[in-house]
């Protein structure tokens, strides 16, 4: 090997020296502002709340339930064999409770540091639902002198939606629906990074 080989082999793994300290220096660098190399968050108020708002209506529990319903109507001068309806159901249906988050706001959030308090909105009822497909005629009796009333089933579906409603409320749908909520936020805040939370 010439010295002009030499010197030109030692400049070749100079360059290639040089070329791998400077992409240490810009990885060390990089990492330096990410925190040390692990995944960086923000976690300042505004991101906070940006972050929660994206989950919008939190659906947290769905209350289902039968019930027997009765609909109809009698006459007050003929007996019900004669003039009168009534109708019995055998309804399924279910209540979708949660938190709406697309409510959520900066007053309802404190970030200090690694800790956050944060203050739901209110639990509420997104929607009451009578499942048709489930739902049947347990029996329908009408009057020797009355015409089937095309729209009583209707009628009584209708009302059937408003007692499960009324039963979701009385068998504490939104107390559950409020738990899970505060639950399933906490899980959500640690997993941004946070520390110590707080969900009220």
């Amino acid at each position: 090997m010439t010295h002009e080989t030499a010197r030109r082999g030692s400049a070749v793994v100079g360059f290639i020296l040089g070329a791998v300290i400077a992409l240490l220096v810009v990885a060390v660098v990089v990492l330096w502002f990410r925190g040390g190399g692990r995944g960086w968050i923000d976690t300042s108020r505004p991101a906070v709340v940006r972050h929660i708002q994206q989950l919008q209506r939190l659906e947290t529990v769905v209350f289902g339930m039968d019930k027997i319903v009765s609909g109809g109507w009698e006459s007050r001068y003929l007996p019900t064999f004669l003039a009168g309806e009534q109708l019995l159901l055998i309804v399924y249906g279910d209540v979708t409770a949660g938190v709406d988050l697309g409510r959520i706001d900066a007053s309802s959030i404190s970030v200090n540091g690694q800790a956050v308090d944060i203050r739901l909105p209110e639990p509420e009822i997104f929607a009451t639902r009578v499942d048709n497909d489930r739902t049947r005629v347990y029996s329908r009796r009408t009057g020797l002198f009355t015409a089937v009333d095309p729209h009583l089933e209707s009628e009584v579906r209708k009302e059937a939606e408003k007692q499960i409603r009324q039963s979701a409320l009385d068998g504490g749908v939104l107390r559950i629906a409020a738990a899970n909520a505060r639950t399933t936020i906490t899980t959500f805040l640690r997993g941004l990074g946070f520390e110590e939370v707080q969900v009220r």
